[in-house]
């Protein structure tokens, strides 16, 4: 036989396309040929799998190899394809028998042995809702790859194991080769670690209630306010408060965590929101993704489902921050690049902290500030206007007083105020499922105004700073998506007047002390 054909996979972002790998063995001259539009990465994989195969003990034939990847239009990169295209030739080659529709994912060291490759587990995933159970992967990727159910996946070491399953002669094969697993990256448990703790924030009594309906709802969040008040502290205690992913959401986070490398997807689904926290240093790139060739994931995917915190808000690149505003309200990143498009989740909650100014003294009276009206305006601007519109809590956190800040363990403690949040988002699921949503903030103007409207006695208010200018059509949506979710912590119905105030001060507090 002098054709050979195995399949693979693609991924182009989270998405995962079955690839058809074809071998042909010509009688010319020795050469190997890489066809169907592979980077670099992929074309160095001829002088790899000719290593490994020889050093397994079938060595490739010496006539012209021609390996084809289709569809030939869709871009193919990195070193996934390696044990597809070894394996095609060596049917090609009839050293094997057929493999039928099985799926190979790993990349193939000079010795023969199979290493793990990134982004197993969307390449899986792919692979199963496309028809093909059956799965090859190296076996460092075996336990993540056996996460996605419905998935009959295999793990080897060496190709020679591997190919002898595939009928390969025993006698040729370098069946002793034993390799050593501790050159491999090692699978790293996922480390829960300590929850920062509500209880260490002293006082602060309105920023810890605006933290719990935030958690409640998935509401986004501003802190504004002098240094040493506690911003930061809050903002990592919110993942805290959030419930643990259901399966789908947990799925879906490991995914990402998976194409990024990172190695706390390794061996089990990672039920807690994730927290991202990148330096105000970071480029549009790093936080948004981005990349040469297609379109890696940033940190607003990494964020999906748990919290993306901006501390020091104005110091990012205003580029940036209105880079934001997209997945705030779609819940997805569509990044297009000259090699491709990308789509990636990225339905977080945004926290951004902020100082009042660039000496950060000018809360309260502001007696000692020394910067300028002008230089107040420009920090604060480079937080457009749009980005702020889309957040649905904006609060002034003042300095602790003396009283409370020798309270010491006074203070409600996580476990506590989550107990609550888990209880208003099983009512907000309860109310939201028939619409296909699960949390206030996710709720759409027209179910608001529609099935959800509120009497005109109770969203009197917010007609009024309507008609003002006050708020804007998206703000009006936001603060009645507060006040269902305080409808909600308070165990209540619907909202009444009283949580329409509270949630139209969570959104002005900021402002208004500005």
């Amino acid at each position: 036989m002098a054709l050979g054909r195995t399949y693979s996979i693609a991924l182009v972002g989270l998405n995962g396309y079955i690839v058809e790998v074809e071998a042909d063995i010509g009688q010319t001259l020795p050469a190997f040929i890489l066809l169907g539009l592979p980077d670099a990465s992929l074309n160095e994989a001829k002088e790899r799998i000719r290593s490994a195969a020889k050093n397994s003990g079938i060595p490739l034939s010496r006539r012209k190899i021609t390996a084809n990847l289709i569809p030939a239009s869709l871009p193919k990169r990195g070193s996934g394809f390696d044990l597809a295209v070894t394996m095609a030739v060596l049917r090609a080659a009839n050293d094997i028998k057929p493999t039928g529709k099985t799926v190979f994912i790993a990349e193939l060291g000079l010795d023969g042995r199979l290493r793990p490759v990134r982004g197993i587990l969307p390449a899986v995933m792919a692979s199963v809702q496309a028809g093909y159970s059956d799965i090859v992967v190296a076996h460092a990727n075996l336990a993540e790859a056996a996460l996605v159910p419905g998935a009959n996946v295999r793990g080897y070491h060496t190709l020679a194991r591997l190919a002898l399953d595939f009928g390969a002669d025993p006698q040729e094969l370098a069946l002793d080769f034993e390799p050593d697993d501790s050159q491999l990256p090692a699978d790293e448990e996922e480390d829960d670690g300590i929850c920062p703790d509500m209880a260490d924030v002293s006082g602060q009594g309105d920023a810890r209630r605006a933290l719990e309906v935030a958690a409640a709802g998935a509401h986004h969040l501003l802190l504004m306010g002098p240094p040493g008040a506690g911003k930061t502290m809050l903002a990592e205690r919110l993942p805290g408060l959030l419930p643990d992913l259901a399966d789908h959401e947990a799925m879906e986070v490991t995914a990402i965590h998976s194409l990024c490398g990172l190695p706390s997807s390794s061996a089990r689904l990672l039920r807690r929101p994730p927290f991202e926290s990148p330096h105000h240093s970071a480029t549009a790139a790093a936080i948004i993704g981005g990349g040469s060739g297609l379109p890696r994931p940033g940190a607003a995917s990494r964020a999906h489902r748990g919290v993306l915190f901006l501390d020091e808000a104005p110091e990012y690149e205003r580029r940036v921050l209105d880079a934001l505003r997209q997945p705030l309200e779609s819940g997805e990143l569509v990044i297009h690049r000259s090699a491709g498009t990308a789509a990636y989740p990225a339905r977080f909650q945004l926290v951004l902290a902020a100082n009042p100014c660039p000496c950060g003294k000018a809360s309260g009276k502001g007696l000692d500030c020394t910067c300028t009206p002008m230089m107040r305006r420009r920090y604060l601007a480079r937080m457009s206007g749009p980005l702020l519109d889309r957040v649905d809590i904006q609060l002034q956190v003042d300095r602790v007083s003396l009283a409370e800040f020798g309270q010491g363990g006074a203070e409600e403690n996580t476990a506590s105020v989550a107990d609550r949040v888990r209880n208003a988002r099983g009512r907000q699921l309860e109310r939201l499922q028939p619409f296909g949503l699960e949390t206030n903030a996710q709720v759409p103007g027209r179910v608001l105004r529609g099935e959800l409207r509120l009497p005109a006695a109770s969203t009197r208010i917010l007609d009024h700073s309507l008609e003002r200018g006050v708020l804007t059509a998206r703000g009006y949506d936001r603060v009645l998506r507060l006040a269902w979710t305080m409808a909600d912590l308070g165990h209540r119905e619907r909202p009444d007047v009283n949580d329409i105030g509270q949630a139209l001060g969570l959104r002005q507090a900021a402002a208004v002390a500005a």
